[in-house]
């Protein structure tokens, strides 16, 4: 069975930090493009943060650049999201997805479909 499985979500003070995990099951991320999204209660689902297939061009979208990082390790076949300074807009389920790239050196793509989403895992920003 092909699945993203996310995990690392809680419950962190204003200021605080968490790092999320996206691990696939039943395909490699090899020649995949990963992407973070997240949806707030009441709000549409936004992009977060994409890495291409080949780990070297990363996208974030504003409201996030500057405090998260996105990191892949093939060798585990997860994907990262290390959010650090979390404010309380950061609280949302995050769900990681993949689209296939198969060409190593392109960009990756928040605005476009993903082939396979994770069940998402909730972060939540509060004092």
């Amino acid at each position: 069975q092909l699945q993203l499985v996310e995990s690392g979500g809680g419950l962190v003070q204003p200021g605080g930090s968490l790092r999320l995990s996206c691990v696939a099951s039943g395909f490699t991320l090899d020649y995949y493009a990963i992407g973070w999204f997240r949806q707030a209660p009441g709000k549409e689902r936004e992009g977060v943060s994409c890495i291409n297939s080949g780990g070297s061009k990363i996208n974030y979208t504003d409201p996030v650049k500057g405090r998260f990082t996105i990191s892949r390790d093939n060798a585990k076949n997860t994907v990262y999201l290390q959010m650090n300074d979390l404010k309380p807009e950061d609280t949302a389920v995050y769900y990681c997805a993949a689209y296939r790239q198969l060409v190593f050196f392109r960009t990756c793509v928040l605005s476009r479909d993903y082939d396979f989403w994770g069940q998402g895992t909730q972060v939540t920003v509060s004092s």
